[in-house]
């Protein structure tokens, strides 16, 4: 009887350690939700490509010294809170959470110390085409009521602030050589002049008000194309035509001849950062270039065997081109028969799914066609649907000349966008209910795209690949991405020139040279973001060989692709960190 007091006492001092350890966790959660929250209103298209409503209307100017600021105290003073939690008394979970929200405010502070603003805009990835996809009317912007159709005239409002901006923006990067290069400037500058077109039928602004709901009144119609009709006429247009002048007079004629982003000012660290970022490793440019050597060599073997298993008596080169220009692959004479074809695949690959995943989304999922205005200049790329399941993720095709449409590739390209691709993992991470808020939303591009690459390499198990040029296709892609790690190293490190970037790629892969040169040049717009896909797909694949080998017979791919996707996008090392100690705790648990 005299050990029950002690008993009692070490019971007493277990469910105050857990108490404790649960307000801890609680008062952690508070932090979380509250950055996400705050994260919103500070990047309300953010907010509304998740679904919420709340910031519709608005549209900040993150390029203003103010902006900029409330960023820099934002991330300065969540990292300030996070680090006052000890790890030692953190569960799992929650000491995952803080490392990335840490990364995170890491890599938007060291962000912040570089010029970015001076160069606002790009063919590829800036504001003027993220609002040109919200203006037509079929993308995150929801366009169902009344103050729908007003909110977008309130941000357009906004985005008019920002056009000037970004013309001043440029102007400051003039000055201090901080500038695109002529090629990229180029591109742009048709894209804005697409915008100057007057006939309301046929300008993108207008698009909402040509496409209303069913139960809207006449009167409603009229009074919204009215207001539509003057913003468009009167506000959107001359922005455009005030930046289109300069960008294609004044800013074309300082663009810089370079092509690299070391020829700017700290441009050097500029990549390095831009490392640190996209593959979320401290892998230096020089690794990185010979990394991608040494998988340029490995699998240009694999393609000469697929060569020699068509009977072309060639060599590699000629091979690519012979792939190009090949007829029966390309087949399609209008792009309805292009996203049939990749609905065809889905359907095929359906029956498979289940034999590796385990867990799968809800999400709904579309193909689709790129719109029109963005379409010359863009890649295939895939849109999250909201977090409530209410828009589909959908996947966008450009077929900017469907008799030059070659669909050698498409299979890969089904697995890589869409399934099992950035659909299931984007989709699973916005459905899981465990996680924070801010993390259903991240979106770290070595894990993302790698996934996606990795995801490519399961078509032989998801039933694909069976046809030897589909097959080529999944190694010409697998090729496209290791190429991308010498040229990107090389035009920002090593001073290659646009030129022998592409000509570095028409040696190498099988992409027409129209889509090389596009390519070549977002490298050039995003540095460092191109190397982020064979960076992580090495990674998940290392991962997956590493526990096939230490679990053996006791290896499922299913549980594997579970605990893979289960945290959503987190950096690479955490992501290892995690599948190791699952293999860890695995063998011990089975052991014991």
């Amino acid at each position: 009887m005299k050990k029950l007091p002690i008993l009692l006492k070490v019971i007493l001092i277990f469910f105050l350690s857990c108490e404790s350890n649960q307000n801890i966790s609680d008062k952690l959660n508070i932090v979380f939700e509250n950055y996400y929250q705050e994260s919103l209103k500070l990047y309300p298209m953010m907010a509304t490509s998740q679904g919420d409503t709340r910031y519709n209307d608005f549209l900040p100017n993150n390029l203003s010294d103010e902006f900029r600021n409330n960023e820099k105290v934002f991330y300065s003073n969540y990292k300030k809170l996070l680090n006052d939690f000890n790890d030692n008394k953190l569960n799992d979970e929650d000491l995952l959470s803080k490392k990335v929200l840490l990364w995170q405010c890491d890599r938007n502070l060291e962000r912040l110390s570089f010029n970015e603003h001076f160069m606002p805009i790009n063919q590829m990835w800036t504001l003027q085409l993220n609002i040109g996809q919200y203006a037509a009317g079929l993308s995150a912007q929801p366009f169902k009521t009344v103050k729908d159709y007003n909110d977008w005239l309130l941000r357009l409002d906004d985005y008019i602030i920002w056009l000037n901006s970004a013309e001043n923006r440029m102007k400051e990067g003039i000055k201090s050589g901080y500038v695109l290069p002529k090629s990229l400037i180029k591109k742009v500058i048709p894209q804005l002049k697409t915008i100057l077109n007057s006939d309301l039928k046929e300008n993108l602004f207008y698009s909402p008000a040509r496409q209303f709901p069913s139960d809207f009144s006449e009167d409603q119609k009229s009074i919204v194309k009215e207001k539509y009709k003057i913003v468009v006429l009167n506000k959107i247009i001359p922005a455009y035509q005030k930046l289109y002048d300069f960008m294609s007079n004044e800013y074309l004629l300082e663009g810089r001849d370079s092509s690299g982003i070391d020829a700017i000012d700290n441009g050097l660290d500029y990549y390095d950062y831009s490392i640190r970022l996209y593959t979320t490793t401290d892998m230096t440019a020089d690794e990185i270039h010979n990394l991608g050597l040494n998988e340029v060599a490995r699998i240009s073997k694999e393609m000469k065997i697929i060569k020699n298993k068509v009977g072309f008596e060639g060599n590699l080169k000629s091979f690519f081109n012979h792939v190009r220009e090949l007829d029966i692959l390309t087949p399609f004479e209008n792009p309805d028969q292009v996203i049939q074809n990749f609905n065809k695949i889905y359907e095929k690959v359906k029956p498979k799914v289940d034999s590796l995943f385990g867990v799968q989304p809800k999400t709904p999922f579309e193909v689709r066609r790129t719109e029109a205005f963005r379409e010359a200049s863009a890649s295939a790329e895939y849109n999250p649907g909201s977090l409530d399941g209410t828009r589909p993720g959908i996947f966008y095709v450009p077929i900017p000349d469907v008799t030059k449409y070659n669909f050698f590739s498409d299979e890969d390209l089904f697995l890589h966008e869409a399934i099992p691709g950035h659909h299931f993992q984007i989709s699973l991470q916005q459905e899981n209910l465990s996680l924070p808020s801010f993390r259903k939303s991240l979106w770290y591009s070595s894990y993302g795209e790698g996934w996606a690459l990795y995801s490519e390499s399961l078509g032989s198990e998801l039933g694909l690949y069976e046809d030897p040029f589909q097959y080529f296709g999944m190694l010409s892609a697998e090729m496209h991405r290791a190429i991308r790690l010498v040229v990107d190293t090389g035009i920002h490190t090593k001073g290659w020139s646009r030129e022998k970037a592409i000509q570095y790629s028409l040696e190498n892969e099988a992409e027409s040279e129209a889509g090389i040169i596009s390519e070549i040049e977002r490298y050039m717009a995003n540095p460092g973001q191109a190397l982020s896909y064979k960076i992580g797909q090495l990674k998940i694949r290392e991962l997956r060989n590493n526990a096939e080998s230490k679990l053996k017979e006791k290896f499922d791919i299913k549980i594997f692709h579970e605990k893979v996707l289960e945290s959503g996008c987190i950096p690479l090392q955490l992501l290892e960190e995690k599948i190791n100690l699952w293999i860890e705790n695995f063998n011990s648990s089975t052991t014991l």
